[in-house]
């Protein structure tokens, strides 16, 4: 394969049906070829579409039964497309399930064997693999031991080490960042960073949203297995937020818009109650600031109204940096703050005091108007981006990240003694 194909993976208008017939004389006769009407028909996915280019990470998201994992066995060739075709270069690795195919009677090593050649590869390459493999797992003594002695989070570094012992074309991942402990789930996104820097096109699905953000450059969203919505990642996974908290809802109202300087606006809600105002200012003066200083005393004053009777509400913040990633968020719930009651034409005036300790950069902040704990319970309002403003270091020493630490570096210099 070289990076000059326009793709590497391209995937044109499959459907997956499932169809019930009448009795097993159908069915057999349907198997055969025999043009036989089907009693219920039931589309796992219907009418995809999309193109995966060398190098590209797109990520697939939705709630569960939306049939991302009917298109990924489509894609991977178990399940066969009812209408469409799939078309690929090169190598492909897919982890739709850590494991599957184990035997618990094998040794780790054997079953590693076993598992390479289903993928494709020799004796003899397993053989050069092998230490690898063994290293990256870092299961020990364990590699030469049943399968059964095992853990779940053993058996998933072990199926990782195997499936990414080589560096595929184009590398199919199911969930298996929610899998194993902490630290193979940072092992593990970290290869597959350095499979994508390195030309692997990536194909991830997840509910773990940051993941998305931070490695993909395309998100497409399913919904009762058809495309609902597909672009950038703040695009998609924002609007994927607000679609969840208004799913139950008799009609969407989401409204998207990026401003001029790239932050994505995505507004959602039945405004029974809205912001009217958000906005970051001096602590001392009252000043509004676009440019906040490190170190700096400000808050930030939300004005709220309220437009129809509520039982109750809560107010949330969340600070994102530039990359979408999130610095901090909370809301009046968790902080005991909730009101109740309220009346129409109220209006409201929040407050959050605090010490700038971010680093120099562009960050934003979301509101949202709810009841209950989150905005799953009920959505008045939530409003990605609402405020955008930049920090800058203007009189702390240089530091890198996006915190800073109201710390100093303190040495002690101990002499040495001599012998005269």
């Amino acid at each position: 394969m070289t990076q000059s194909l326009p793709y590497v993976l391209q995937v044109n208008g499959i459907g997956k049906c499932y169809a019930k017939y009448s009795g097993l004389l159908a069915r057999l006769l349907s198997w055969a070829g025999f043009p036989v009407k089907a009693s219920q028909e039931y589309w796992a996915n219907k009418n995809i579409s999309f193109t995966v280019a060398p190098g590209q990470a797109i990520a697939i998201i939705g709630q569960n039964g939306a049939g991302k994992s009917t298109l990924l066995k489509m894609i991977t060739g178990t399940v066969r497309p009812s209408t469409g075709d799939i078309q690929f270069v090169g190598r492909i690795s897919a982890m739709l399930e850590l494991g599957l195919g184990f035997n618990p009677e094998f040794t780790g090593r054997q079953n590693a064997y076993m598992a390479g050649g289903l993928l494709g590869y020799s004796a003899q390459e397993l053989g050069n693999l092998m230490a690898g493999i063994e290293e990256f797992a870092e299961i020990g003594d364990f590699f030469d031991q049943p399968l059964r002695v095992y853990s779940s989070g053993m058996q998933a570094r072990l199926a990782f080490a195997v499936a990414t012992a080589v560096r595929p074309d184009v590398l199919i991942v199911d969930e298996i960042l929610s899998v194993g402990d902490s630290y193979f789930q940072h092992r593990s996104f970290d290869r597959i960073k350095q499979f994508k820097d390195q030309g692997t096109s990536i194909i991830l699905v997840t509910h773990g949203l940051a993941d998305v953000r931070s490695l993909c450059d395309h998100v497409i969203l399913l919904e009762k297995g058809q495309i609902l919505k597909q672009g950038s990642p703040d695009e998609v996974v924002d609007f994927y937020n607000a679609f969840i908290a208004q799913k139950e809802s008799a009609q969407l109202n989401i409204l998207q818009n990026r401003d001029e300087n790239g932050w994505l606006k995505t507004t959602s809600g039945d405004k029974r109650a809205e912001v009217t105002k958000l906005s970051l200012r001096d602590q001392q003066s009252g000043t509004e600031l676009a440019i906040a200083q490190v170190g700096q005393m400000v808050e930030l004053v939300c004005e709220v109204k309220v437009n129809t009777p509520i039982e109750q509400l809560v107010l949330g913040f969340m600070l994102r940096d530039k990359q979408g990633g999130i610095i901090w968020g909370s809301n009046t719930w968790h902080t005991d703050l909730v009101l109740n009651q309220l009346q129409s034409g109220e209006n409201l005036v929040y407050r959050l005091p605090f010490k700038c300790t971010l680093g120099a950069g562009s960050y934003s902040v979301t509101t949202a108007l709810t009841r209950g704990q989150s905005h799953l319970d009920e959505n008045f309002e939530w409003q990605d981006n609402l405020l955008v403003f930049d920090v800058v270091n203007a009189n702390k020493p240089a530091f890198i990240g996006s915190t800073w630490l109201d710390t100093e570096f303190a040495v002690s210099r101990i002499g040495s003694k001599t012998n005269n």
